[in-house]
């Protein structure tokens, strides 16, 4: 099978009671990263593990099984980057500046650009000596690794532009929260710009990856998709940097 069929089969496992509708897109899975049945006992094994407890910035997409994970996080006084949906409005920093009372709606995406603070590429340059990891819902992941997303490639591109600017290096880590349903036994030969995750935490296990790989490259401009320069300013920022 190739990433396109485990994507497909994979939803047709998630549509059988597993995932959570969400409020705009319901159940189309190529849309978005739903939560799942269990995503609290995933976030709970995350938090426990070592790889979380040192991390003080972590970037967590803005995926719908993690929105509780924002919460924990803001909780125990971490810096929070989320990325706007596409992209297409930047980053946005969730930290000690909101009100407590205001944590909960800050962790959601109607409520983390109105708590949070924007922030460029520039501003993350300069604000932190690093992310000390990042956590990323996907579609279907293998058990080396292998991420298969919605197939828009934002992750990865996340990836290239936090690595171009120093953000990241190929020893920061990159875990994935998925249902137990997610994990494929397929077998793919990682893309250049592939950002293997070092951890897969599900419900029931927690999964680690031996040599994963951490792309170098940054971003490969010809490889974007037609209106991704358009669309998205962070990439237009890194242009000009």
């Amino acid at each position: 099978m190739d990433k396109k069929q485990v994507r497909l089969a994979v939803f047709r496992r998630l549509r059988k009671g597993i995932a959570i509708p969400d409020s705009r897109f319901h159940l189309r899975l190529s849309e978005f990263i739903p939560d799942f049945v269990g995503s609290d006992q995933a976030m709970q094994r995350l938090v426990e593990h070592d790889i979380w407890k040192k991390a003080s910035t972590i970037f967590i997409t803005p995926d719908n099984c993690l929105e509780q994970l924002r919460l924990i996080a803001l909780q125990q006084g971490k810096a929070v980057l989320v990325s706007t949906y596409g992209i297409r409005r930047g980053f946005v920093l969730l930290d000690f500046r909101i009100p407590k009372r205001r944590f909960l709606y800050a962790a959601t995406l109607d409520g983390m650009e109105r708590e949070g603070i924007s922030v460029t590429l520039a501003d993350i340059r300069a604000m932190f000596k690093g992310v000390d990891l990042l956590v990323t819902g996907t579609s279907a992941v293998t058990t080396s690794g292998l991420r298969v997303g919605k197939g828009h490639g934002f992750f990865d591109l996340e990836w290239a532009m936090f690595y171009s600017i120093g953000a990241v290096n190929t020893q920061t880590p990159v875990v994935a929260v998925v249902h137990d349903c997610q994990v494929v036994m397929a077998d793919f030969t990682a893309d250049p710009f592939d950002t293997v995750c070092d951890l897969i935490i599900t419900p029931t296990q927690t999964i680690e990856v031996q040599y994963p790989h951490k792309p170098t490259i940054g971003v490969i401009w010809n490889r974007l998709r037609p209106g991704m320069l358009r669309s998205i300013p962070p990439l237009r920022e890194l242009r000009q940097l």
